[in-house]
């Protein structure tokens, strides 16, 4: 959509925000992150004969496809390792850690895994966490914060457990990889539903993004109860990737060293200051029909509100509180129920409530739903707490604005019952907006911020 904004506006697209370190060989410093991992000895040193090993790898939202990707680089040179340690490839299995996403099935897998590595795992060493799967589903009770410990057995049995981690700025809890990807990958929505909350989300400390809120506190605890749990440590295999899925370092071995060694190098990419006197009251921004969680994202109500309220968990250190978005979308009410079973009957919860956030009142009714989880569990769609999540991250942007514009919503009862307000026109948004913040308001646009990982945008 082409728009006219006034001259003094600042726009932003992802190539004026790029600031990424230089990138570096994926296939050497994976060798040499493997070679000498932090806190933790080397992997053939670490595996003996008759070991059972799980390799935990993210699913198709995270992580780019291309060929030099992550994971298609990793996850052969970690084959070798344990190989050298004199494990025996039937006693390696790969699991795709999707957590409450949709399982992936071999098509996908082989887009971005590539055919060799899918195809050294099939058929019976390739499998996708199942979180409803309670016969494999291990219960450690509570960790030290009070949060549910509950994940795979399949990992909690094995002698080691691999976790291959994509490190990019994250609005749910500062940065992807480390012990987000196992807390989120392979728990269930019980566990996940202890940070993915309002009273978590909601919280001061939440925004702008940033890896000390009590969310990522609560990620890492989890992560540290599953280790104490099985009795072993989780090996950590981390890229931090840049703008363009390419990776800019590799670090390898103890989680929370892992951690701390990546998030220096990906918050020189993420981390964006800018040299401005005033925050913004407005934020302009497109949302495109798919993006990283499936094909509905600017079509689907809740998927949409959503992208809306994480744009701001990245953008609030530059942004007005209680200024206003405006936010083109297709919002056109397809909520492709195939992918998002569960998003529609939580919807209609939703029409009910005066506080979104209220609708925690039916997660347990929805998530024992026999039907949404079944069509998790065998027909690929998303996990029945998703859309709660998801609407505890929406109604963020709903708590600190004014107002948030739809632009030329194709059905506008989808904004309005989503909280927002539809405009016909860009214009149109633009001369309502002011009536919030006044004559002459200080603008930022952020072209195609949704076609490439994001950035954290701070006030320098």
């Amino acid at each position: 959509m082409k728009i006219a904004v006034p001259e003094d506006s600042s726009i932003l697209t992802p190539d004026d925000l790029r600031q990424d370190p230089p990138a570096v060989d994926p296939y050497e410093a994976t060798r040499k992150g493997l070679e000498n991992p932090l806190g933790m000895s080397p992997l053939e040193d670490i595996v003996k004969p008759g070991d059972k090993i799980v390799i935990c790898c993210p699913d198709r939202v995270k992580g780019g496809a291309h060929e030099q990707a992550h994971r298609k680089v990793c996850i052969p040179l970690i084959v070798d390792k344990l190989k050298k340690g004199g494990v025996k490839v039937k006693d390696i299995e790969l699991l795709i850690a999707n957590g409450l996403h949709r399982k992936n099935p071999v098509q996908e897998l082989r887009s971005y895994l590539g055919d060799s590595v899918v195809d050294f795992f099939l058929p019976d060493r390739l499998t996708c966490h199942d979180a409803e799967d309670r016969e494999n589903i291990m219960n450690f009770g509570r960790d030290k914060m009070g949060n549910i410990v509950e994940f795979n057995k399949k990992v909690a049995d094995a002698d080691l457990a691999v976790s291959i981690g994509h490190v990019l700025g994250n609005p749910y809890g500062g940065y992807s990889g480390g012990y987000k990807m196992v807390t989120t990958g392979i728990t269930t929505w019980r566990s996940i539903s202890c940070h993915h909350t309002p009273k978590v989300m909601h919280a001061h400390d939440f925004i702008p993004a940033n890896a000390e809120s009590k969310m990522r506190k609560r990620m890492n605890s989890i992560g540290k109860a599953m280790e104490e749990g099985m009795g072993k440590k989780f090996f950590c295999v981390d890229a931090v990737l840049g703008t363009d899925n390419q990776v800019l370092g590799v670090y390898a071995g103890d989680a929370e060293e892992v951690q701390k060694a990546s998030w220096q190098i990906a918050a020189k990419r993420t981390e964006v200051c800018l040299d401005i006197a005033d925050k913004f009251d407005i934020l302009v921004f497109g949302e495109p029909r798919a993006f990283h969680y499936g094909p509905g994202h600017g079509t689907n109500p809740i998927l949409m509100l959503q992208a809306i309220g994480a744009q701001l968990v990245r953008d609030y250190g530059i942004f007005k509180e209680n200024g206003v978005i405006i936010c083109a979308s297709l919002c056109d009410g397809w909520f492709n129920d195939e992918w998002f079973p569960a998003y529609r009957p939580v919807f209609e919860k939703l029409q009910g409530l005066s506080d979104f956030t209220d609708v925690t009142m039916f997660e347990e009714n929805i998530c024992n739903d026999p039907d949404l989880i079944y069509k998790y569990r065998f027909a690929y769609g998303y996990g029945p707490f998703h859309p709660f999540s998801m609407v505890y991250c929406g109604t963020i942007a709903l708590k600190h604005t004014s107002e948030i514009f739809i632009v030329s919503a194709h059905e506008p009862k989808y904004a309005r019952a989503i909280g927002c307000k539809p405009s016909k026109n860009f214009e149109e948004a633009l001369r309502e907006a002011e009536k919030y913040v006044g004559r002459d308001p200080n603008i930022l646009v952020l072209p195609e911020c949704f076609l490439k990982p994001g950035f954290n945008l701070y006030r320098k």
